[in-house]
């Protein structure tokens, strides 16, 4: 890295100094500082612990921060790649005594990063499209997935993985076609309103996210289900688009902040007490609104009263009178928790519970529960050697649980479970939680 002289920070509202980022709403060099070096968040960072090296840790990283906000380092190629493998999992937040906001700092990092080395070439051209032109239109997402929809189901994906050629090509093409999801025969669109069954004990809206309409339609048809047989009506406003999780998590945080606007307005429409959803990094974002437009007065309010709105599937269910159920489905049942509903959410207690009501399930814990999986959004495209070994020891000790079927509340996480499933050639399913809790409590 290249050492240069410091340069001032403006002054913040409290009168410390703030990070030098070109975010209207920086950190202050008080947030980083906040971190006292205990090293009681080495043990659970993923990466520290594969490579032990202290730039790998979420101290050694915040260090690194730090250094970029005051000067003393450039964003080189070496320090973007000490950011880069961070998974942004927030295991660090949780062990963390003294309340260090890694995720946050991180975000913003990774946005003064890109403000200060715009993605060029090839990979600036394809952010470009699937930050800016993607994400952000449902309709074009769609298509997108309707073209490999006919990829999987033409005969052309087997034709392509007989013939070897993704290997030939550079960039690992043959793991991340691996990884594709199989796209929904029909999509999922938000519209309209879907009743509850019996009694009306609570009205929701479902936030049915960007990936999830197109790979994971049946298990937002699925929630939808769920939700109204445990008594609520649900609200699908047409108008939501992506959550911006993908897109903060990558630096492009004004777009994000753009998408958030947009959720606010769709959602303020309805008189839903909750926001439901059902994708753990979804959730993560939404219930971060508040402070990604804690500094835009316009928004500010309206932003903080939505992420106090919203619900994970898993809280909505467990906070609602248990549904009646008959007859036992005797499986036995390994619960994944995602990261960013253990760590970002500290949500751990509510799907055991939800599982737990039904009769003859038997919930058994995996070793290093806690542990990422490895996939952490588009981690497991852009950094493929550690999420496979991530992924790898996750899938070991999801097999050594002996159960039927693994549960998860994440799309990302199930899509790197099944993955490595597969390699092994196991016959232990991964579902999603609304998938099991549908298929158990069906009628």
């Amino acid at each position: 890295m290249t050492v240069s002289e410091p340069t001032p920070g403006s002054l913040a509202h409290d009168g410390l100094p703030t990070v030098a980022f070109g975010i209207p709403d920086p950190p202050t060099v008080a947030d980083m500082n906040a971190c006292v070096h205990c090293g009681l968040c080495l043990p659970h960072c993923p990466t520290f612990r594969e490579t032990r090296l202290e730039t790998e840790s979420p101290r050694g990283r915040l260090h690194l921060m730090r250094a970029l906000a005051e000067g003393r380092v450039e964003a080189t190629d070496t320090f973007v790649s000490h950011l880069s493998l961070c998974l942004d999992c927030r295991a660090c937040e949780a062990a963390c005594p003294t309340g260090v906001k890694f995720g946050h700092l991180m975000e913003a990092t990774r946005a003064e990063v890109r403000a200060r080395r715009p993605l060029t070439g090839f990979a600036g051209i394809l952010g470009h499209i699937v930050f800016l032109r993607l994400f952000p239109h449902p309709e074009r997402l769609e298509l997108l997935a309707s073209l490999l929809r006919i990829y999987q189901r033409s005969g052309l994906q087997r034709l392509v993985r007989a013939s070897g050629l993704l290997r030939r090509l550079p960039g690992r093409l043959d793991e991340a076609e691996a990884l594709l999801p199989r796209i929904s025969s029909r999509f999922f669109e938000p519209r309209g309103t879907v009743r509850a069954r019996g009694a009306l004990k609570k009205p929701v809206a479902f936030f049915a996210g960007c990936i999830m309409r197109v790979a994971f339609a049946e298990t937002n048809r699925a929630t939808v289900r769920v939700l109204a047989r445990a008594g609520c009506d649900v609200h699908l406003p047409e108008d939501q688009i992506c959550c911006g999780a993908l897109h903060v998590h990558a630096g492009e945080r004004e777009t994000a902040k753009r998408l958030a606007r947009r959720n606010i307005e769709a959602f303020e429409r309805s008189e839903a007490e909750w926001i439901v959803v059902n994708a753990a990094g979804c959730g993560a974002a939404l219930k971060e609104y508040g402070e990604w437009l804690a500094h835009d007065h316009a928004w500010a309010a309206r932003a903080a009263v939505f992420s106090a709105r919203v619900r994970d599937l898993s809280e909505a269910v467990a906070a609602l009178p248990p549904e009646a159920t008959s007859g036992s489905i005797n499986v036995k049942v390994a619960y994944q928790d995602a990261c960013h509903l253990l760590h970002a959410q500290r949500i751990r207690q509510q799907p055991r519970d939800v599982l737990q009501r039904i009769p003859g399930v038997s919930l058994v814990e995996m070793r290093d529960g806690d542990r990422c999986c490895g996939s952490a959004g588009i981690y497991n495209l852009t950094e493929p050697e550690m999420a496979e070994r991530l992924g790898e020891q996750k899938v070991t000790n999801v097999e050594q649980t002996g159960a039927d079927v693994v549960v998860s509340g994440n799309p990302g996480c199930l899509i790197q479970i099944r993955a490595g499933l597969a390699r092994r050639g196991s016959t232990m399913r991964a579902v999603h939680l609304a998938d099991f809790l549908d298929a158990a409590t069906r009628d």
